[in-house]
């Protein structure tokens, strides 16, 4: 067996990307979009077509309302090839805003439902602040499952799975990049700090018996996604699952829930408000990461919503 393979075997596969015929050729079990992904997709001949049906189908809908219609319809299409879930994200400039994050993922759920799509079938992505945790639980608690993303700090990790959330997303590759370019070392193996991090995640996770499901995300190399197989999920571009489908070298399972866990050296955290906010300002790459994250994608949404009203004209 293949690398890729050989990982199914002990992880659930998820591929990172907005991209059918990448879905398609790697069969993984779920996938995930960002406004990154579905802004790269749209700009591809063979994705266009997706784009320009969702604002000719609603001529007089706002540019908001077609950019949700655009991630259903992304989202339908990605559910053909995945026998899983889909993870559709939420606009990152309502990371501050709880009551719209409320009412947002319960417009997307709704929508996805009118097109046929059961709620257990979707992640609803939101981001990691005090607030989208808030929208979450709250969420979770009607039966729409939540993807909490852009997570960088542990504090944020026992905050949502307190909240009762369905999942997150530890950044692997954003945590590597800010601690690589601090220090100046090319972190590798199990010394990388978002191995570290996620594994850290998911051992408090097993230790205190959360049910929420840990999915790393971000990954830059195969050696950080090898250095997490048996984490909960894992979710990969298409150019890392290639490199593992090309590869035929042993897979070795590190993360063991029985195992790991127990053993392991952690103190339970309460995280209410207060210490949630002290925790991520005295962490300087998880402040850093989330507030960049969220630019990125606000950045990348007003380009996707500035196409559509330039094909609206």
């Amino acid at each position: 067996m293949n690398q890729l393979e050989q990982l199914k075997q002990y992880t659930t596969v998820v591929a990172d990307t907005g991209d059918f015929q990448s879905i398609k050729a790697y069969a993984p079990q779920d996938a995930t979009t960002n406004p990154s992904l579905i802004l790269k997709a749209v700009q591809k001949p063979e994705y266009r077509p997706l784009l320009e049906k969702a604002i000719a189908d609603a001529p007089h809908a706002s540019t908001e309302e077609i950019v949700d219609n655009l991630l259903i319809a992304f989202g339908v299409e990605i559910l053909k090839y995945v026998p899983g879930r889909v993870s559709t994200e939420i606009d990152a400039a309502l990371s501050f805003d709880t009551e719209a994050t409320v009412a947002k993922g319960r417009e997307l759920i709704a929508l996805y439902e009118k097109n046929g799509v059961a709620r257990e079938r979707v992640l609803i992505k939101i981001a990691s602040t005090w607030e989208g945790i808030r929208a979450a639980e709250i969420l979770e608690k009607e039966g729409i499952h939540c993807n909490l993303t852009l997570l960088f700090s542990l504090c944020q990790a026992i905050a949502c799975a307190e909240a009762g959330v369905k999942l997150i997303s530890p950044f692997v590759g954003r945590i590597y990049d800010w601690y690589k370019k601090s220090t100046g070392t090319d972190y590798q193996g199990a010394e990388d700090p978002g191995v570290q991090s996620v594994k850290r995640i998911y051992q408090y996770y097993r230790k205190f018996g959360y049910d929420t499901e840990v999915m790393g995300a971000s990954f830059r190399n195969t050696s950080q996604i090898l250095e997490l197989a048996g984490c909960d999920l894992l979710t990969i571009s298409p150019d890392l699952l290639q490199k593992l489908a090309d590869s035929d070298a042993p897979v070795e399972r590190k993360l063991v829930a029985d195992a790991n866990a127990a053993i392991v050296d952690i103190e339970k955290i309460a995280v209410d408000e207060k210490t949630f906010r002290f925790m991520l300002n005295e962490d300087a790459m998880g402040t850093e990461k989330l507030s960049e994250g969220i630019r990125a994608f606000v950045a990348d949404s007003i380009k996707l919503k500035k196409m559509i009203e330039e094909l609206k004209k």
